[in-house]
């Protein structure tokens, strides 16, 4: 009987501790996501000034952002060094974190730590060496200089995803295909990369999110005919604070909430293999 008191306890005290935890975690959440969260109905307010709750209601701001040409300049650079970036860092990511988890060779982890230092050295230090190292070739303030300085910076956060998908495959299907007379380069064409969809298809995500978004690299290296989004979102709330980074900083967050949504449901469910 005592036995039974005490279990009975323990898991009152363990559903305690669960909706505990699940309260803190709810109020974390809430104190990161509420200040995103405000810019989206600013961004509905006139075009006068920028409160919270807006004092009237219209598409003011949106209508100014998508007919100012200081704005959609920036927008399509954004959009077309992203898109470039993420082709990029997914023809050189996909073979290179293949190789990484499959196949042993001297120097493995040499190679590794080289291709994920963009990860653990700050960016303010990239964007100083990689200015001093474009500027010898000519590319600083070009389309070409940002992207090669996007995909060397984008390209290890895509490889993590890559990895974790490539770690879940089954050697045992390469290694029948294999066996079938299939060589190396076909394996990895029609049986690894239909099963890394999932995986690449996050990765691109992310790595477009990254870039989209990235504004330390951008500053370093853009000049006024190549001006990104976000280099002009920190030159409009360094110099003007014009209302209308307001619609935009909406959309950034819609945005990005949308592609953490796909990437998340785009991740391979781990089988149940309790059973």
């Amino acid at each position: 009987m005592s036995a039974t008191i005490s279990l009975s306890v323990v898991d009152s005290q363990e559903k305690t501790y669960r909706r505990l935890r699940d309260v803190i975690a709810f109020a974390v959440y809430a104190f990161i996501l509420v200040p995103s969260l405000i810019v989206i109905p600013i961004s509905f307010g006139g075009s006068g000034e920028m409160t919270f709750p807006p004092r009237v209601w219209t598409l003011e701001l949106y209508q100014q952002l998508f007919t100012a040409i200081a704005w959609i300049d920036p927008i399509l650079q954004s959009l077309k060094v992203a898109s470039i970036t993420m082709v990029v860092s997914l023809l050189i990511g996909v073979p290179a974190s293949y190789g990484l988890v499959r196949y042993e060779f001297p120097g493995k982890r040499l190679v590794m730590m080289l291709l994920m230092s963009p990860i653990l050295v700050p960016v303010i230090v990239i964007s100083l060496g990689l200015y001093l190292y474009l500027s010898r070739f000519h590319l600083v303030g070009t389309t070409a200089g940002l992207v090669v300085s996007h995909v060397a910076y984008v390209t290890p956060f895509m490889m993590m995803t890559v990895m974790a998908g490539v770690k879940k495959l089954d050697p045992a299907l390469e290694f029948a295909s294999t066996i079938m007379g299939a060589n190396r380069r076909t394996v990895f064409i029609k049986v690894v990369l239909p099963q890394l969809r999932p995986s690449m298809f996050a990765g691109a995500l992310f790595a477009f999110l990254v870039s989209f978004d990235e504004v330390v690299i951008a500053w370093f290296l853009t000049s006024p005919n190549t001006t990104t989004l976000p280099v002009r979102m920190y030159s409009s709330i360094q110099w003007d604070i014009s209302p209308v980074i307001a619609a935009v900083s909406a959309l950034l967050t819609l945005l990005s909430i949308c592609f953490c949504c796909v990437s998340v449901l785009l991740q391979p469910s781990t089988p149940d293999i309790s059973h």
